[in-house]
């Protein structure tokens, strides 16, 4: 141990480091722990804005007490409580270091607490080897474990365990009530109701809803269908996306087209815990409708609200007819004579530590809709980073991060004597 002097060049660089990665770290701690504790939508993410506010107090007070033990030597523990403050520092600037490489975008902020926690790492050893007084060596050494453990699990809950933990989902229940044959006794109007059920402790977002009807024909074989083609159906069934279809002795299967399909709540709007919201939505059928069958189907693109922040209006912005940029995804399915209104909004982080690190996010929406059906697609990026279709594991991360479900009811069946009987 030695004695702090600044006689020479190495100790006067060694203080005015120190200072900078104290007052450094001071003022980043202070900014994220203020937007967290003020903004943050969950408990965990408030805790941790107190936390950090906690540390840039304790940063602050060790860039005070260590120009004490280098200069003035006024107090006896003021080394030990510079100690403190840099091993602080040095915990926390790693700890933010992994967690902007790991959610971050942009560059200056992993730089910038590399930087920090590099240097405080350097003031770590450079004051310790100074004669610090330690009352008591173990008991501070525990302190430090214990906080140091703390720092790491609430770091560890916050961003490993929240994201993968059960996933709250709404409910939506679909119901086909008695046709009604219109005065002109030309069409039917088949009553829809639809009611979503939020049984979770936390609010959703409406990011889009749809109901959709699917006119189907039957034709039946006159006799048992040969082994052939029974396979062949089993291979639609599995390659089917968004239809269910029978394997059956007799029945021939054919695509479903689309009969009616309409939202049927507002896109932006939310339901707020243990809340229900109940629509009913009326099917035209002609008279002489073709189809022996109806199925019905109602689908919802929801998000948590403490996972997301959506900035009002979720608006429409385009038709994928309409001309304009559009990813190629999107024109891929055009080809396939799908169309779709497309609806977007800025989102925010549910954190300030995310916020600030993270570029701009826009959620889209995507109402796709053809002769065969009808569905709907979100997802949440970067101005122009929407040119491909999410993979398997961005999609997990993104419904991770920002809580996305798609409840979904149907497919509710009537059976065209069914409505047909009605007159």
């Amino acid at each position: 141990m030695r004695r702090p002097s600044l006689n020479t060049r190495q100790a006067q660089l060694g203080l005015v480091v120190s200072l900078l990665v104290l007052l450094g770290t001071t003022g980043l701690l202070s900014w994220f722990g203020i937007g967290n504790f003020a903004h943050a939508l969950t408990f965990p993410g408030r805790l941790t804005g107190a936390v950090l506010i906690a540390v840039a107090f304790t940063t602050l007070l060790a860039a005070g007490a260590l120009l004490d033990h280098w200069i003035t030597y006024s107090f006896q523990y003021s080394g030990l409580i510079a100690l403190i403050g840099v091993f602080a520092a040095l915990l926390t600037d790693a700890v933010l270091l992994l967690r902007t490489l790991k959610n971050g975008d942009l560059v200056v902020f992993p730089a910038l607490f590399g930087a920090l926690t590099a240097g405080a790492a350097w003031a770590l050893f450079a004051l310790w080897r100074t004669s610090v007084t330690i009352p008591a060596p173990k008991r501070v050494a525990a302190a430090l474990v214990v906080s140091s453990i703390l720092a790491v699990a609430n770091f560890g809950y916050q961003s490993l365990y929240l994201p993968y933990r059960r996933e709250a989902r709404p409910v939506i229940t679909l119901s086909v009530g008695k046709a009604v044959l219109g005065m002109d006794r030309k069409a039917f109007a088949v009553p829809v109701d639809i009611t979503l059920h939020n049984h979770a402790d936390v609010g959703f977002y409406v990011l889009g809803t749809e109901v959709h009807a699917m006119g189907q024909r039957v034709r039946l074989s006159a006799q048992d269908r040969l082994r052939e083609q029974w396979r062949s159906d089993a291979v639609q069934i599995a390659r089917s996306a968004g239809e269910l279809h029978p394997l059956s002795r007799r029945a021939i299967h054919q695509p479903g087209e689309l009969v009616q399909a309409k939202p049927w709540m507002l896109p932006g709007s939310w339901i707020e815990p243990s809340g229900t919201f109940a629509t009913r939505m009326m099917v035209q059928l002609p008279v002489n409708t073709r189809y022996d069958h109806v199925a019905f189907y109602a689908t919802a693109s929801l998000a948590r609200k403490d996972q997301i922040v959506l900035d009002p209006p979720l608006s429409f912005v385009k038709t994928t007819w309409g001309g304009g940029s559009l990813p190629a995804w999107v024109k891929a399915q055009q080809k396939t004579g799908l169309d779709s209104l497309v609806y977007r909004a800025r989102v925010h982080e549910n954190n300030a530590i995310d916020e600030y690190i993270r570029e701009p996010r826009y959620v889209t929406v995507y109402w796709t809709f053809g002769p065969h059906g009808a569905s709907l697609q979100s997802s949440v990026t970067r101005k122009g980073e929407d040119n491909s279709q999410l993979s398997g594991e961005e999609l997990r991360e993104l419904v991770a991060r920002y809580g996305f479900v798609d409840p979904f009811a149907g497919p509710v069946e009537r059976s065209l004597w069914d409505i047909k009987n009605q007159r």
